[in-house]
C-alpha cells in the first residue's frame, strides 16, 4: 500500500517531469528524480522515470510527427544505437557520478553563457558529420548516466530551424534511446509489482502535465523556444549538480 507521503512526492515529480517534457521535449528525469528519490530506491526511481519519459515523449512525437525528416533524425539516431552498448561497457569501468558532474558543469557553462548573452548562435549550413558525432556520444551518455538529451539539446539550440523541426529530432531521439534503456531494465527484472503499481499512479499525472506543457509549447515563437532550450540547459545543470551534491 502506498503511503500519502509517497503519493505526494510521486505526483509532484510526475507533474514536474511531465510538464517539462511536454514543453521542451526533454528533462523528465532531471525534474522528476529529485522528488522521487526522496521516497524510492534509485533503481525503482530510474525505472519509473524512464517509462514516464517514453510516455510523455510519445505525446510530443505525435504533435511534431509531420515535421520529422527521417534522414536528419537518423543521422542522430543510428549512431546513438551504436553508442548505447559501448556506453554500457564503459559504465563498468568508470564512475558514472563523476561523469554526471562533468556534464552538469558543461550544461551550466553553456546555458549560463547564452542565457546572459543577448543573441543566440545561429547555424544554417548542413553538418551531417557533427550531427552523427553528437548522436553517437549521446547514446554513450544515455547508457552511462541517462543523459541522452544533453548534447542534442545543446547542439540543436544553435540551429536556426523552426521549433517543430528542432523538436522533431530531439523528441523521437530521446524516446527511442530512453525506451531501449527501459527495455534493458525490464530484461533485468526492474519492473516488479510495486514498480508497476507506482507507474500506474504516476501515469495520469504525467500525461496531463505533458499535455499542459505541449499547450505552452504551441504558443511559443521559434526564438522563444530556442531561448527556452538554453535556459532549460542551465536549470538542468543546476539540478544535476545539486542532486549529485545531495548524494554525497
Amino acid at each position: 500500500m502506498l503511503s500519502m507521503e509517497f503519493v505526494f512526492f510521486l505526483l509532484l515529480g510526475s507533474a514536474a517531469g511531465g510538464f517539462v517534457n511536454g514543453l521542451a521535449g526533454f528533462g523528465t528525469a532531471l525534474f522528476a528524480l529529485g522528488w522521487w528519490l526522496q521516497v524510492m530506491p534509485p533503481l525503482q526511481a530510474v525505472a519509473v522515470v524512464l517509462a514516464m519519459s517514453v510516455v510523455s515523449g510519445i505525446q510530443g512525437v505525435i504533435v511534431v510527427r509531420r515535421a520529422i525528416e527521417w534522414p536528419r533524425l537518423l543521422r542522430f539516431l543510428l549512431p546513438a544505437l551504436v553508442g548505447i552498448p559501448i556506453g554500457l561497457q564503459i559504465l563498468e569501468r568508470i564512475n558514472a557520478d563523476h561523469l554526471k558532474i562533468v556534464v552538469a558543469l558543461f550544461l551550466l557553462a553553456y546555458g549560463g553563457f547564452f542565457t546572459l548573452r543577448g543573441t543566440l548562435p545561429s547555424l544554417s549550413r548542413p553538418t551531417p558529420v557533427v550531427d552523427s558525432g553528437v548522436g553517437f556520444v549521446s547514446g554513450i551518455l544515455g547508457a552511462i548516466a541517462g543523459l541522452s538529451g544533453a548534447l542534442p539539446t545543446m547542439w540543436l539550440s544553435m540551429r536556426d530551424w523552426p521549433k517543430e523541426q528542432t523538436r522533431a529530432v530531439l523528441q523521437p531521439f530521446n524516446v527511442v534511446v530512453l525506451g531501449l534503456s527501459a527495455l534493458m531494465l525490464a530484461w533485468n527484472g526492474a519492473y516488479g509489482r510495486e514498480t508497476l503499481l507506482t507507474m500506474a499512479v504516476a501515469l495520469p499525472a504525467t500525461m496531463i502535465a505533458a499535455q499542459a506543457g505541449l499547450w505552452t509549447f504551441k504558443r511559443l515563437t521559434d526564438t522563444q523556444f530556442r531561448r527556452l532550450l538554453v535556459v532549460m540547459m542551465f536549470v538542468s545543470g543546476l539540478l544535476l549538480l545539486a542532486r549529485e551534491a545531495m548524494a554525497w
